[in-house]
């Protein structure tokens, strides 16, 4: 049972779509992409700088587009058909909604592009951060939070929780962090997961409505609670819901080992993910899409499938 994942933002490296040009046809869809979205992808794919693709509104559709594009590459030949599911971490459901058949890559793009918009004019309300806890007891981390007034946005596993909140805050958690924990401020432009986001919740749910969904044609598992979902529309709404509420990828790998995954491929911005599930899901062979040098073992994994 192969499982493909989309990873999320901070994935994105300099020039990580560079070596995918050699690619024929990838350069044409990456400008076809960037017309849709207003957005130089291949410029920012290529050689725009770390501070430049750090920017929310175009890290995320960078991102997913670098996704959709490996995804058309890892599923044509008949290997979509031996795939078992998808499954992507917060911006990276967006890859994944357009993967299991849920939004066409017009709309995925679309959306994502409003997203990045929504969610970096909300960030701008308020100076607020992020940063990675690894180590920590989960209670006790979850407690110190509620005393900083901080919240848990990515239930990573793995031993690795996200938190988020005002910069001071997590200042004061870096200070003093929990028994045996490290805490690493981590470079995005917000409280992302948090309560901080809900400003851009109504213009998002609007975007939604303006979509057009389908039932998913491969199983699809949710951020939201780690279980699969069934129903376009509902994706669509949990996609909304997902920007100021925690990412439980934790679940999403809880449900992968006890749907008897045997593989793991994670789509480019490859490796983060991988790196999860190398912790979380040990044992499990898994292959990053970094470049593509990477594709012929993902391909190999897929095709030993029956």
């Amino acid at each position: 049972m192969i499982v493909v994942v989309c990873p999320g933002q901070g994935s994105q490296t300099p020039g990580f779509l560079e070596p995918w040009l050699a690619i024929p046809g990838f350069e044409a869809d990456l400008r076809d992409m960037s017309a849709a979205v207003g957005i130089d992808l291949l410029a920012h794919g290529t050689t725009s700088d770390s501070d430049t693709i750090r920017d929310t509104a175009i890290a995320q559709p960078l991102i997913v587009a670098a996704g959709l594009l490996t995804l058309k590459v890892l599923l044509a030949q008949g290997r979509r058909d031996r795939v078992a599911g998808i499954a992507g971490h917060s911006v990276g459901e967006i890859t994944a909604a357009a993967g299991a058949g849920i939004l066409s890559s017009t709309d995925a793009l679309r959306f994502v592009r409003e997203r990045g918009l929504a969610m970096q004019s909300a960030a701008g309300l308020e100076p607020t951060g992020m940063s990675a806890v690894v180590g920590a007891d989960e209670a006790a981390l979850l407690e110190q939070l509620a005393e900083l007034d901080l919240e848990a946005a990515n239930f990573n596993g793995a031993g690795q929780i996200v938190v988020a909140g005002a910069l001071d805050a997590l200042a004061a958690l870096a200070a003093n962090p929990p028994a045996r924990a490290r805490v690493i401020p981590l470079q995005v432009a917000g409280a992302f997961h948090t309560r901080y986001m809900r400003p851009a919740v109504p213009h998002l749910t609007a975007v939604a409505a303006s979509l057009q969904s389908h039932a998913p044609t491969m199983q699809i598992w949710s951020n939201s609670s780690g279980s699969t979902v069934s129903d376009g529309a509902h994706f669509v709404d949990l996609l909304v819901g997902q920007v100021s509420s925690p990412v439980r990828w934790d679940m999403c790998m809880h449900s992968f080992a006890e749907a008897g995954v045997t593989g793991i491929i994670e789509v480019a911005p490859a490796g983060a993910l991988v790196g999860l599930a190398k912790r979380g899901l040990k044992g499990v062979p898994s292959v990053a899409i970094k470049t593509p040098d990477d594709l012929p073992a993902a391909f190999e994994m897929i095709d030993q499938q029956p």
